[in-house]
């Protein structure tokens, strides 16, 4: 029997999930951006790999969630059958572009406002009002033709998972086969490192990530599954959620946020206890109107793209991967692929650099 309804109960868990995500996150400066620029121009993959075991411990988190039969992602938008590719390469790279303006992405951008980033507030007010406008407001009108009318349909496979795609291919059931096929590349990519194998506070911070990105398909299966009205399957995204935890706050409906905006507000409460917990808070603005605009501009490349390609780089390399949704790898690549154009002209002042360079100035470990 239930204490709380469960229209209560799904963003109280949000808060709880997000307060634990933005804790963990914070504390180890959990930041794909920072990840990919360390493993492109110092050689440090340490960041990356541990960007990859928190997708890794998802996928393995929801999908064993999944063969018990207590969470249900197939219900979610990741895996619908419909795979909007146009969106998934275009806004992925737009995003990518964005995050490297801004110097993180979504996520990230919560977990420095945690920290007194004002700069942060700045972007994720422009992501939320821009990703607002391609969703369902007049930049929507643009968006339909562009993304969703040209998307591939995986009708013949029931979904855009890769198990059932390739499932459909052999005749086999290879769902399962698939995950841990992935899962075992990963980790042996992950922990081939052997000073990675030491880094225990990344470890377990990725491995808390993960697990919370699992705990979310669970949360709202369960409050879907008790409910009498409709609760939104997800587990974990960072450009729509913040647009409606703004509507939320500056509009009544009389209707209970979500999960996604109950994550947003955890988040933010776990940053701000991180940062306290390090004695890591101070003030922080942008230092002219140069360095605001282009903040300016990334937030609003990245709430664009971020529609366009069904998530940011936690909504669909975390969230959407563990799903095994094939917009995850696609988004991803061209999320980094955006991200290393920003950082060749912000960075070595030109985009031609990125060629010059063959995509890297250091090998990576």
């Amino acid at each position: 029997m239930f204490i709380l309804d469960p229209a209560v109960l799904t963003p109280l868990l949000g808060v709880l999930a997000g307060c634990v995500l933005g804790f963990a996150a914070r504390s180890t400066h959990f930041c794909t951006l920072s990840s990919l620029e360390r493993h492109w121009y110092a050689g440090d993959s340490s960041g990356l790999r541990t960007w990859v075991l928190a997708s890794v411990s998802a996928l393995v988190g929801t999908q064993v969630l999944v063969a018990i039969g207590v969470a249900d992602p197939g219900a979610s938008f990741y895996l619908s059958s419909d795979f909007p590719w146009t969106g998934a390469i275009v806004g992925g790279v737009m995003f990518g572009i964005g995050m490297a303006f801004v110097g993180t992405c979504g996520f990230g951008a919560v977990l420095r406002m945690g920290g007194g980033s004002l700069r942060a507030l700045v972007v994720l007010t422009v992501i939320g009002l821009s990703a607002l406008a391609v969703q369902r407001g007049i930049l929507a009108v643009v968006r339909v033709p562009l993304v969703d009318d040209l998307a591939f349909s995986f009708d013949w496979a029931g979904s855009q998972s890769m198990g059932d795609i390739l499932s459909a291919l052999t005749g086999l059931r290879l769902q399962e086969a698939v995950a841990a096929l992935i899962a075992l590349g990963g980790l042996a990519w992950i922990f081939k490192s052997a000073s990675y194998r030491r880094e225990y506070a990344k470890i377990a911070s990725a491995l808390v990530i993960g697990g919370v990105i699992a705990f979310g398909w669970w949360a709202t299966t369960f409050t879907s599954a008790h409910s009498f009205e409709p609760v939104q399957i997800e587990a974990g995204s960072f450009v729509v959620p913040v647009g409606d935890t703004i509507m939320q706050l500056i509009t009544y409906t009389g209707t209970w946020p979500d999960y996604g905006i109950g994550l947003i507000v955890g988040t933010f409460l776990g940053a701000v206890a991180a940062a306290t917990w390090k004695r890591d808070i101070r003030w922080e603005a942008c230092d002219n109107a140069r360095e605001l605009g282009r903040h300016i501009l990334g937030g609003t490349l990245m709430g664009i793209g971020g529609v366009m390609a069904m998530g940011c780089t936690v909504g669909q390399g975390i969230t959407g991967f563990s799903t095994l949704a094939i917009s995850a790898p696609v988004v991803m690549l061209s999320m980094a692929f955006g991200a290393r154009i920003g950082l060749a002209w912000l960075l070595e002042g030109s985009v031609l650099a990125l060629f010059r360079h063959g995509g890297s100035r250091t090998p990576a470990e």
